[in-house]
């Protein structure tokens, strides 16, 4: 196992001239795919703890929301073609003679977190639940009959920490706009919500997607009037986050004349033909930031145990906020790579990049000291995802 701990003097995002950050919010569909992989692993690993013990291999990483379509005006509307979910992975489908029933869990985890998410679906009458779950090969089986696990990929993590301002921004803003505090002053912004944040120097421009919810807007007028009256509300909120300048174009589509407007039945635009699929959404650190190191790598639905995939990229973020918590380092960057059938907790390398006063070799020797901890403590991050400790996407 090489570990590499490099000084960097590139210039800091923060100080970049331009900067780009995007998060799809919690209805979004693929989000909505990443939450429906993440809690089936959730679901499967609760099961074969309690009937066999242990953990037991899956992967439930591929999962396509087919959107539908519905008809909606002003004051309600409804959904004529269900959403279609189709989930397919790899689980252990039976112990012995005991069958694991994969698909009945499928679809009653679905159809529970749904209830909880979206506040306007009704799952059972408006989401279709297909599974095409199977059991994974023996060799991918393999790697959790260890007492230490054995990767079940070779896969890269990464993480940086600290957020810049215009990341925290784009992040907190979505997560303000749908929390109950929120939804009970605005009921009818629904949970499919998007930012678009670019900051060009010091001024930032926030684009933001809100799926509307019919039901509360009886005509086109009131529809205008409550979006300005928002507009000015979501203009309070950032402006007690940054000190940038910030432009907000809200539902930038929305033209009055020709009477278009972002209106949903159930507040996710997947119900009217937008699709989702797991891995094109938030990365582990729940946003897509092109001007910073990213992983392809699709965190939900991977197990917990042995998925690289999933625990590399969890470890490489807490590696990173904890080296950036030491006095005089400012920024970091952690990469980890994985070689499959190696145990978890050696990676074939490990990089980190720190931005840093302090002489090298001290600044070596903290990240290292860290490293080597949460390298240690990678068996035991499980348990904090089952729980729903991490945030994923």
């Amino acid at each position: 196992m090489e570990i590499i701990v490099e000084k960097t003097n590139g210039l800091p995002v923060q100080q970049s001239a331009i900067e780009i950050v995007e998060r799809k919010g919690l209805g979004h569909p693929d989000t909505l795919c990443d939450r429906a992989a993440e809690e089936l692993s959730i679901a499967f690993s609760k099961y074969y703890l309690e009937k066999f013990g242990r953990v037991l291999h899956h992967n439930i990483d591929k999962c396509l929301l087919v959107g539908g379509r519905s008809e909606v005006c002003f004051g309600g509307g409804k959904v004529t073609t269900p959403m279609h979910l189709i989930i397919v992975g790899r689980a252990v489908e039976s112990v012995g003679k005991e069958k694991v029933p994969l698909e009945e869990i499928a679809r009653e985890t679905t159809y529970r977190w749904l209830k909880e998410r979206l506040r306007f679906i009704e799952p059972e009458k408006n989401v279709i639940v297909e599974t095409r779950i199977r059991t994974g090969s023996a060799e991918l089986r393999a790697t959790f009959d260890s007492s230490i696990p054995l990767a079940n990929d070779t896969s890269i993590g990464v993480g940086f920490s600290p957020m810049t301002e215009t990341e925290s921004l784009v992040y907190h803003t979505e997560q303000f706009l749908n929390s109950p505090e929120v939804k009970r002053d605005y009921p009818m912004i629904g949970e499919d919500i998007k930012i678009m944040g670019v900051r060009i120097n010091n001024c930032i421009n926030l684009t933001i997607a809100i799926a509307f919810v019919s039901r509360f807007i009886l005509s086109k007028d009131a529809y205008f009037d409550m979006k300005s009256n928002l507009l000015e509300y979501i203009h309070t909120f950032v402006g007690k986050l940054t000190t940038c300048e910030v432009s907000i174009a809200l539902n930038a589509a929305d033209n009055y004349k020709k009477d278009i407007v972002y209106l949903t039945v159930t507040g996710t635009s997947t119900e009217c033909g937008d699709d989702g699929q797991v891995g094109r959404g938030n990365r582990a650190n729940g946003l897509i930031t092109p001007y910073r190191p990213m992983t392809l790598e699709a965190t939900a639905g991977k197990n917990p145990i042995t998925h690289t995939g999933k625990l590399y990229n969890l470890a490489a973020g807490e590696i990173s906020a904890e080296i950036t918590k030491e006095p005089d380092i400012s920024d970091a960057e952690c990469y980890l790579v994985s070689q499959i059938g190696r145990p978890i907790t050696e990676p074939q390398i490990i990089h980190v990049k720190i931005r840093s006063n302090l002489e090298k070799k001290v600044a070596e020797e903290k990240c290292r000291d860290i490293i080597k901890k949460h390298l240690g403590q990678m068996p035991q991050l499980w348990n904090g995802i089952l729980e729903r400790h991490y945030s994923l996407f």
